[in-house]
Parts: structure tokens; sequence; C-alpha cells
């Protein structure tokens, strides 16, 4: 089962401190590179992209598994049943299956997980997901029923996203520090701000076909550091690899470089729930002064895909709406002007710390600048970002942020997501795409539901991102598409 999908790009700010190079130790060790360094280990409690990019698939599991196709596989469901009206969906769970602590994988754990994350006390990004199911029935100790409140026919692809992930009831709590799973790692060691280490787990149920025992995953956010340890060799593989090294990484023989696509959308988020900006005119002003391709070219080094509303080529469904807000300064002037918009015009833009928001930022300022809008520019930790712009008080007018989750279109019916958006005509388009059984005509709602999203001008959507994966040439096994952001160990061996 394929699929468009959902997302939120969030992680923490991490040091480069230099570590021993791992990279020659044998070919049982890999060391990895990340950009940004998880907030904590548990993707059920944290929004931050990065948890998932350390934790999924390699300690947590889920009961389907997403491919870098984008298809569906069993993981820790063998096999399922989906009932013709879609609600009803049958997962037969594998047997003999046990948790790093040693207690059972059964039908009660998956209940527990799901229950967990509807609960009051749930911080999971998609608990909308889990709430929305009528019943988590365990029929016996290897079958669990689910029947969801609406139709879904993207569930089978929510059920292996990482806010899914099966806990251990009694060891849940800790997940943060110290997460217990049912796959073929666990956590070694977590140096704070520097790295985090896995070592494969003898008690997993195919230990035999893991190749790789230890992985370290370095956080390096600086673009230039980063570079300097793929040439240097201090790192064996770095997916999603600041851009600006491509041409240097192609040239090197000892090298792989891969360009993969992604579900991923860049955007300048907007804060509808603010004057001036709760004005479609001035939103819309504010999309039309961005030239999406000088974005692509400050922010991502190229590499990247200009679009127009919330989702990206290659997506089932996808249709063009670059040209509803086009660059066109002298209209955005009109447009301030229409609205009532005196100008300068003072907005904060709050920016994160990847280097698509720092570097794009730059490129935005002078952009809006010309249309008589001042951006005054926050450089925020990834913490004060979650905390004062995700959440809490949603203290901005403006930030740049990457979402990476597939199909994260139902954000747009929260009222109180953090962009304050609100629009019943949204809420029942969503609402029929979830209830359409057939493809082709979810296809057919889903352009509709981006044309409307343009035309109110939620976000100014800049652009899908395209990611550079750089690794020694002997690494095999890596991702070379990002329907979600994981590095899957289980699929790396040294050639």
């Amino acid at each position: 089962m394929k699929r468009r999908d959902f997302a939120l790009s969030l992680p923490a700010l991490a040091a480069s401190t230099h570590l021993p190079a791992l990279a020659q130790a044998g070919k049982s060790t890999m060391v990895l590179g990340m950009t940004l360094e998880p907030p904590g280990l548990d993707p059920t409690a944290g929004a931050a992209s990065a948890i998932a990019e350390v934790v999924h698939y390699n300690i947590l599991e889920t009961l389907t598994k997403i491919n870098p196709d984008g298809s569906v596989s069993p993981l820790l469901a063998e096999r399922w049943e989906v009932s013709p009206d879609l609600r009803t969906i049958t997962f037969y769970l594998r047997k003999g299956v046990k948790f790093s602590n040693g207690e059972p994988f059964n039908a009660q754990a998956v209940r527990f997980s799901f229950t967990r994350a509807a609960g009051d006390k749930s911080t999971n990004k998609d608990k909308r997901t889990f709430a929305a199911m009528e019943s988590v029935s365990a029929v016996d100790e290897h079958t669990v029923v689910i029947i969801n409140k609406e139709p879904d026919p993207d569930f089978l692809f929510y059920m292996g996203q990482a806010t899914a992930v099966i806990v251990e009831p009694k060891s849940a709590d800790g997940n943060n520090a110290r997460p217990v799973g049912t796959g073929p790692y666990e956590l070694d060691n977590w140096a704070k701000g520097s790295s985090i280490t896995l070592k494969a787990w003898p008690g997993f149920r195919n230990a035999s076909a893991i190749r790789i025992k230890r992985a370290t995953f370095r956080f390096i956010s600086d673009p230039a550091a980063q570079v300097a340890a793929v040439l240097a060799g201090d790192v064996d593989a770095f997916p999603r690899v600041a851009p600006r090294g491509a041409s240097q990484f192609k040239a090197n023989p000892r090298l792989q470089t891969l360009i993969t696509g992604s579900r991923a959308k860049t955007v300048l988020a907007i804060n509808n729930a603010r004057k001036p900006l709760n004005d479609v005119r001035v939103r819309r002003a504010i999309s039309m002064a961005i030239d999406r391709k000088a974005v692509i070219a400050g922010a991502a080094d190229g590499y990247g895909v200009p679009i127009g509303s919330h989702y990206v080529p290659g997506a089932p469904g996808y249709v063009d709406t670059t040209g509803i807000n086009p660059y066109d300064p002298e209209k955005a002037k009109a447009l301030l002007k229409e609205a009532g918009v005196t100008t300068p015009l003072e907005l904060s833009l709050v920016l994160p710390p990847p280097s698509y928001a720092r570097q794009g930022g730059e490129v935005i300022v002078a952009q809006l600048a010309k249309i008589g809008i001042t951006a005054k520019v926050q450089s925020v930790e990834w913490a004060q970002w979650l905390s004062n712009t995700f959440g809490g008080p949603k203290n901005y007018d403006l930030t740049i942020i990457s979402h990476v989750e597939p199909f994260d279109l139902g954000n747009f019916a929260k009222p109180d997501y953090y962009w304050g958006y609100q629009n019943p005509k949204f809420n029942e388009l969503y609402t029929r795409i979830k209830n359409t059984p057939t493809a082709a005509e979810r296809n057919k709602l889903l352009g509709d539901l981006q044309k409307l999203l343009a035309n109110d001008a939620v976000l100014a959507w800049l652009f899908q991102p395209q990611g550079v994966t750089v690794a020694n040439k002997r690494v095999q096994g890596l991702w070379k598409e990002s329907p979600i952001f994981v590095n899957d160990l289980s699929s790396l061996s040294w050639g």
C-alpha cells in the first residue's frame, strides 16, 4: 500500500564534538552522521524527527514497515485483513517475539501502546490517529482488532510511522532515556551533545541476519564540519548531509553520493491567528514576494523542487499549484495596499538551527524588504522553537521549517495547530477524502484540497527538499528514497 504522508521536521541542535574515527574499526561497526541531536528517545512523546532517525526500526518497531518506495509490508504484524468499509483492521501478530527486557510482545502490548497514545496524558504528535480508534481489542495473544470511528485509507501507513511504535507496558515511561523495544538494537551509550551508540541485541528474533553490530550516530550541526568529517573518513555514512559539499563528494572516488527524493515540505509558516496575517491578501502578498528558486539556491544549495501547496511531486494526487501565488513583487505590493497595510510592516521571523532555515531566512528577509515588509530575525535553539513557536504561546509571525512527514494534511484541520488556520471548507473536504474508498476519486479530491490551501495562502510554501546522502563506497543498503526519515541499520552492511 503506497502513501502520501504526514509530517513535521523537528530536532535539537547538537555540538560537533570530534570523536575518534570508527570507520575502519571492522566490518561490523559503522559511524553515521546526523545534523541534530534528538531531545529524547521516545518518538511517542516528542515531535522531533531526529528521535525516529535513531530509534525507529532499530530499537522500537511498528506493526507495519514503510519501505523506501513508500509501500507497506509486515513487521510485528505478520499479516492483516481490512474490512470493505476500511474501518475494521485485524492484525495477526508475529509469534515468539520479545522485548529487550525479556517481556513478551503480544496483543496486550499493542492495545496498551495505542490506548496510551490516545490517552489524556499523551503528547504523541499523532494523537488524533489513536483517538480516532473506536476500539482496540486483544482477541487472543496474537490477534488485535482495531475499529476506527471513520475510514482511513492510509491507516496501514500510519501504523508504520514512529509514533505508532509498540512499547513494553512496564518500561514505557522510561523510553525517553532508555527505550525498550523489539528491534535488533538496544541503547549502548548516549554522550549528550556528541553521539549515541547502539549495539546489536543478541535476543533479537533474527539476530544472525544483522550485519552491523555496533552503530554510532555522531551529531554534527555545522555544514562545514559535516563536509570535513565526511572527507576525513570520520563518518562512514551521512544521510541528509548539508548539500554544500555534494560536488566534493561526487569527485571523491572513495565515496558514493545519492540524491534522494522526499515527501518533506520546507515552508515559510505564517501565524494565521495574528493581525494582519489573518487577512488572506496579506498572506498572498508574502507568498508572491518570494522567489522560490532563489530560496532553493540559498537555503539548499539548489537541491529542491518548488511547491505551491502542502504536497509534493511524486505523491499520489499531486497537482502543480506553484502558479496560484507566483513570484510577483508588484502584485504583492498592491495586495498589501488593498488590505490597508501601512508599510513598512514589521514582522518577526523565527529561525530554528537547521541551515535551510538560517540560510533561507537571509534570502527571504531581502525579498520581503522589496515589498515593504521588515522581517526581524530571531535565531533560536531547537528547544525554544518547540516550546514557544510550535507549542506554548505560538509567539511568532513567520518561521521557516521543514515538515517531513509524508501525509500531514490533517494538521490543517486542527484549530490549535501552530499556524492557527481554520476553514470549515477544508475540514469538509478532508473528511470526504478519508471516507472515499477509491484511489482515483481520493486523488481528485486531494487536488482540490491542494488548490484550496494554495488559494488561502495558509503558508508560503517554498520547496520539496532533495536529500544528499554520502557514504563510503563499501556501505550497502542505504535508502535511495525517503518517504519517512529513518536510518534503518538492519539494512546496512559493508561490501
